[in-house]
């Protein structure tokens, strides 16, 4: 396969994509990727869950078919795959928050296990579908807090409800690849993707948009859990292998499987020392405390070993994790003094993907 050079983007063009969780923050970054590359886009998820958003920035939505449904709701769904016959499936739609999990579980369950169920089901009714994408997490495996990465052919089994329920989305995948897939056209991968930084972040409880709010009100970064171990990787290195991944299975089915997408392990730092880099990058004498809270249970060492999509696609990580803040602070200096931020993802996926 080689490197992800420009030639995989160009492959999208004139392809009918669906992306679900579309108005989220990977969502906005994909759609505005797709776009750029000639596909016919369409979307389907809840409306942005911040404000600002990042969907409503980087000004896609009068470039595609966006429509806001929820991913627990089947028959909407499936309206929307009859009516637009995707060929590319991309399943990012999910409660991502692992705080969030505790105060709603049976939300958290529904969203990311019937939402699961709801995907695969569309995708067994239409056989215009070639080639599916679930989107996991690096939180699906047991975790034993050792100092190796995880393996894709470990136990899956998430502690708290957000990762538990991945664990589920992952088995339910399966199950349909076993029962129903294996025996048609379309081609089916889940990718367990850790921690993603870029620009255009808001959610609440994630430690970058923590950073870039305590710089604009210019107050101390407050830090919960400062020495926790966590890959963390810009927004467009997971996305550069979703594509790379649907392209290839799409081409050939023997690519379909189950990946790890993840960071060098040089890039599996400590909460504070990303923190240190992000103060260090924005500059104008940033600083953080340090502030656990007793909050719930989040683990404290997490790292994958990403040895199989280097093997299977020669995949080689583009940009280190200075350069992953670097690109999250130019965005967010950007966006805070009210230029325009379309321009900056722009320039950032031409870097990633062309030079």
């Amino acid at each position: 396969m080689g490197e992800i050079k420009m030639a995989d983007l160009s492959f999208y063009k004139g392809k009918k994509v669906l992306i679900t969780g579309h108005t989220g923050f990977k969502g906005s970054w994909l759609c505005r990727i797709l776009v750029g590359a000639g596909a016919e886009v369409t979307g389907y998820s809840l409306s942005a869950p911040t404000e600002p958003n990042l969907f409503a920035l980087c000004d896609v939505e009068g470039h595609m078919n966006s429509v806001i449904g929820d991913i627990r709701d089947l028959d909407h769904l499936a309206k929307v795959f009859a009516d637009t016959q995707p060929e590319i499936v991309f399943h990012l739609a999910a409660q991502p928050i692992v705080r969030d999990s505790y105060k709603d579980p049976v939300y958290t369950y529904e969203t990311n296990v019937m939402g699961t169920v709801n995907i695969c089901e569309c995708v067994r009714r239409n056989s215009c579908v070639k080639s599916f994408l679930n989107v996991t997490t690096d939180k699906v495996y047991k975790n034993n807090e050792w100092e190796w990465g995880y393996r894709e052919n470990e136990p899956l089994d998430g502690y708290d409800p957000y990762s538990n329920s991945k664990s589920c989305s992952e088995l339910v995948t399966h199950s349909y690849i076993n029962s129903f897939f294996n025996d048609m056209e379309v081609a089916v991968s889940t990718a367990r993707a850790g921690n993603v930084i870029g620009g255009g972040d808001f959610a609440n409880d994630r430690i970058i948009p923590d950073c870039v709010r305590a710089a604009g009100t210019k107050t101390d970064i407050i830090v919960r859990n400062p020495h926790s171990t966590r890959p963390y990787q810009h927004v467009l290195e997971p996305l550069a292998i979703y594509l790379t991944i649907a392209k290839a299975q799409y081409e050939d089915k023997k690519y379909a499987g189950f990946y790890n997408v993840g960071p060098d392990d040089r890039d599996c730092i400590t909460t504070g020392e990303l923190v240190d880099i992000f103060c260090e990058k924005w500059g104008e004498s940033l600083n953080w405390v340090n502030q656990y809270d007793g909050g719930p249970h989040e683990a404290n060492f997490l790292k994958l070993d990403c040895s199989k999509i280097k093997k299977v696609f020669g995949w080689q990580p583009r940009w280190r994790v200075e350069e992953a803040i670097e690109k999250t602070v130019e965005w967010s200096k950007m966006y805070l003094s009210g230029k325009d931020v379309c321009e900056c993802m722009d320039e950032q996926i031409e870097e990633f993907f062309y030079k």
